[in-house]
């Protein structure tokens, strides 16, 4: 196994467990049967889906399990009552918070037979496996762009959705990025956690005058963000939430008339959601600033279908004490374009090779180093802009949280599929025990945004 893909494996806590779940709406019934067999042609074509992690004498590898047994991934789930979103959500806030068998590959899909006319499907998928964006592909070659009647007549999978105005940095720009994320790597190992718990060092670091050594250095002097309710240690139990999804077109039409991309009004809305709520708690938000830990992939994109993990971490500040919603959306614009040309994504990576590379000591030195500074982790997933299929289903909704490291209690995604754009959150419930407040909020304050420009 792979350091950076080891690290993941180890930063598992009771509290924050690493995996990326994801929910699925589907206009019509399908049944456990016609997935599975769907999953076992197009899921388990990866043969790393067989296999589990394992670690003997502190050398990770992967291991095939020779009883793989498809029924103890794939199975029935049941709401109560009137099986609702907020049932769904109930189901999912729990998964969220139960652990995956270690003694089985670190995956699992839970299939709704029934919900709100059609289906609902739940997937948890251990980080270690893939990233963001190589599982994105493989769940896109799972799905059809018609209807088909057999899940054995699999076409090419559609493309994942070139970002441009997702994406933060352009793969191509970054071609040697995972080399020079190595090199951090090494220089994080060797100078180990000193760095972080002596400042001088840090400083000295700054003054070799070198672009890598600077970035170092500015993260381990980096101070921490605005202390608020959202931010503390987190407890076992998470709660989950999404909202009503809210047109593309009309966010590019905002994006367009203030020269501003679609991440950054996106983004603006989610501190203006956050902001509010924060508000009717009573907490005071001036000069409140929440910054969120934003993945930026650095795979070049015809190796998506490749897995394992390649991405960094950059740590973007939200303006939530900024009240009116174009000088906020103008100071997002502002944090974005300053990160646009920082090493901190390759930098990152480099930290969690380190992780993955050096002793448990040093990498729970490091996971601490790297979450202290954020309250959240922020996603911006863009998906494919027409219907996809599963199993013969129209897909209607889909929404997907990344884990929170070390003792960061919030997730916060965005998801952009078939002309819509959804907003979900998972929360710790003892910091944020109703992120329904905060989600419900985005598309109120993206209608605020829009008013005011009358777009």
């Amino acid at each position: 196994m792979s350091a950076v893909d080891t690290a993941w494996l180890r930063m598992d806590r009771p509290n924050n467990l690493m995996m990326i779940c994801g929910v699925m709406t589907l206009r019509e019934r399908i049944e456990l049967d016609r997935l599975t067999a769907t999953i076992e042609k197009r899921f388990l074509c990866f043969d790393r889906f067989r296999q589990r992690p394992v670690e003997v004498d502190g050398v990770t590898y992967w291991e095939t399990d020779r009883a793989f047994d498809i029924t103890r991934h794939v199975v029935r789930a049941t709401l109560p009552g009137k099986a609702g979103q907020k049932q769904l959500q109930t189901l999912v806030s729990r998964l969220e918070s139960t652990p995956l068998d270690p003694e089985r590959p670190l995956w699992q899909f839970r299939l709704v037979e029934d919900f709100d006319g059609g289906s609902a499907l739940i997937t948890r998928i251990h980080h270690c496996y893939a990233d963001g964006i190589a599982l994105t592909r493989v769940v896109l070659s799972m799905t059809d762009t018609a209807r088909r009647r057999s899940p054995a007549n699999a076409a090419p999978p559609p493309k994942p959705g070139r970002g441009g105005h997702h994406d933060l940095w352009s793969p191509a720009g970054l071609r040697g990025a995972v080399a020079l994320a190595l090199k951090a790597g090494a220089l994080i190992v060797d100078k180990g956690v000193e760095i972080w718990r002596d400042p001088a060092t840090a400083v000295t670091l700054a003054r070799q005058g070198t672009a890598l050594a600077g970035e170092v250095a500015r993260l381990a002097l980096m101070e921490q963000d605005s202390p608020t309710r959202l931010k503390g240690t987190p407890g076992v139990l998470k709660r989950a939430a999404w909202a009503p999804p809210i047109p593309l077109a009309d966010v590019k039409a905002v994006g367009k008339a203030l020269h501003a991309s679609v991440n950054d009004v996106l983004l603006s809305c989610v501190a203006g959601a956050l902001r509010s709520y924060l508000l009717r708690k009573g907490d005071a938000v001036d000069s409140v600033m929440i910054r969120a830990l934003v993945p930026v992939n650095l795979r070049p994109l015809e190796k998506a279908a490749e897995l394992g993990n390649q991405f960094g971490l950059v740590f973007l500040d939200l303006p939530i004490g900024i009240e009116h919603p174009v000088d906020r959306l103008q100071a997002v614009r502002a944090n974005m374009s300053a990160l646009k040309a920082s090493l901190e994504p390759v930098l990152s990576l480099g930290l969690l090779a380190a992780m993955g590379a050096g002793p448990k000591l040093l990498q729970d030195q490091l996971l601490l180093a790297l979450a202290r500074n954020a309250t959240a982790v922020m996603t911006n997933v863009p998906g494919p802009q027409r219907p996809l299929y599963l199993a013969g289903a129209r897909i209607e909704s889909q929404m997907v949280w990344v884990p929170q490291a070390g003792n960061i209690g919030m997730g916060v995604s965005i998801l952009s599929y078939n002309g819509q754009v959804q907003f979900g959150l998972v929360t710790d419930r003892g910091l944020c025990p109703d992120p329904e407040r905060i989600s419900s909020r985005f598309a109120a304050e993206f209608e605020t945004l829009r008013q005011t420009l009358r777009v």
